[in-house]
């Protein structure tokens, strides 16, 4: 967009002397970036203390990671579900395996040897 605006000289002066900008126009638009940026940052601030944090407890991330892979599956078949899917979960770089599989793999000493009986 194409807008003439007009700018205090000692300020941009200072700015394109301190900052490594070539043009005014970065200037600005970095300016307005970092606007930006602070609303986004603000929104995050706001959110404090409203979030449960589940730790590093890997059996609750497991659930988690079931649960967003049970409703992408429910999605990609065409099938209702309750709440949102993470984003993470519908990028192109994340490959979702659309056939249920175990995300724990147990140890086959956990079996015993192959031809023998479990207890």
């Amino acid at each position: 967009m194409r807008t003439n605006i007009e700018i205090d000289d000692k300020l941009m002066n200072f700015v394109m002397a301190t900052g490594d900008f070539k043009t005014k126009r970065e200037a600005v638009e970095q300016g307005l970036k970092l606007i930006k940026r602070r609303k986004v940052y603000d929104g995050l601030l706001a959110l404090r203390g409203k979030l449960e944090w589940i730790g590093d407890d890997p059996a609750a991330w497991a659930r988690y990671r079931e649960d967003q892979l049970t409703k992408v599956r429910a999605k990609a078949a065409g099938l209702p579900f309750e709440g949102e899917i993470d984003p993470i979960f519908l990028s192109p770089g994340f490959a979702v395996d659309l056939v249920s599989t175990p995300l724990v793999q147990e140890s086959a000493a956990e079996y015993g040897a192959p031809g023998t009986k479990a207890p």
